[in-house]
């Protein structure tokens, strides 16, 4: 009988944990749950026996993964999957899945909320502006990128989006206009919605050049990874221009540094948000579940993150 760890310090609902566990059961898993963990050694210790292990903002470190005896998979609920170490899952023949899209309504919805709150002055009872009308750069055009337009669309923004791996053309299909590089899109429009993930080529990458080419009056949103922004220019720009906002769902390194400096012009979420809602914790979970039996039954890696 394969046995499935869910190991979640942050659990998953109720709603959720039920739904993989009556998943594993009718595949004949065992199902094995750690939740609220406050010690790395707990999570070592589960780990030992497991044919399979769900994550959420868990690490699957390289001394876990190491401590893993039985390990054919992991799954991360969820889009982002830096919390993986991919070589030492590389080393061990360890499947590596995400679980793209089930969070990605749940995120677009938290980036226009943020763009509102910027805009109408974090709603202190100052004057603000409004979204109508406002161009709207889309950076990344996966699956929060196309929620994220749909959603604009509502409000009457202007949409363009960059992205060097996907299609002009489907792009250009949901309404949006696809421009030519990231220095087009930062020059072009007054928001920018962060959706790239953080790797080796991404990280840092908003930078000086980028955010200095804004027009006047513009906002920064990412509920991407604070990785991608780098810190001295944001600190910068923030100095340089009145005008400019950043707002993120996850504290950068320099927020005790900036919040007060710029309280107006800076919010930072206590913890990361964008996953943060009953539809898409289940989702995700139940994502996850379906994934581990499909690859253990039948080999299906469809959403496999790495390569060995």
């Amino acid at each position: 009988m394969s046995k499935v760890l869910i190991a979640t310090e942050k659990p998953f609902a109720a709603v959720a944990v039920n739904g993989i566990k009556k998943i594993f059961d009718e595949a004949g898993f065992e199902t094995v749950l750690l939740e609220k963990y406050t010690d790395k050694a707990d999570l070592i210790k589960a780990v030992e026996d497991i044919d399979a292990m769900i994550i959420r903002s868990d690490k699957a470190s390289a001394d876990v993964i190491a401590a893993a005896r039985n390990l054919k998979i992991i799954v991360r609920a969820g889009a982002g999957f830096d919390n993986i170490d991919i070589a030492a899952a590389n080393e061990k023949k360890i499947v590596a899945m995400n679980t793209p899209g089930q969070n990605s309504n749940a995120v677009a919805e938290l980036a226009l909320g943020m763009m509102v709150f910027m805009a109408r002055a974090q709603f202190k009872g100052g004057s603000g502006s409004e979204l109508k009308g406002k161009k709207l750069g889309i950076h990344a055009f996966g699956y929060v990128g196309k929620y994220v337009a749909k959603i604009a669309k509502g409000f009457g923004m202007e949409l363009y989006a960059y992205d060097p791996f996907i299609d002009k053309s489907v792009i250009e299909n949901e309404g949006v206009i696809a421009l030519n590089s990231e220095e087009e899109l930062y020059s072009t429009c007054q928001y920018i919605s962060l959706h790239i993930p953080a790797n080796e080529k991404t990280k840092k990458s908003i930078n000086y050049n980028l955010l200095s080419k804004m027009p006047k009056g513009a906002t920064l949103v990412n509920t991407a990874r604070k990785e991608v922004v780098d810190e001295d220019s944001l600190k910068k720009i923030l100095e340089e221009r009145q005008d400019f906002k950043y707002i993120s769902d996850i504290a950068p390194d320099c927020h005790a540094e900036i919040a007060d400096k710029f309280e107006n012009r800076y919010y930072a979420t206590p913890k990361k948000q964008g996953a943060e809602t009953s539809e898409a914790n289940i989702n995700a979970g139940l994502a996850a579940a379906n994934q581990i039996v499909g690859f253990l039954k039948k080999g299906i890696s469809t959403f496999q993150v790495n390569k060995f």
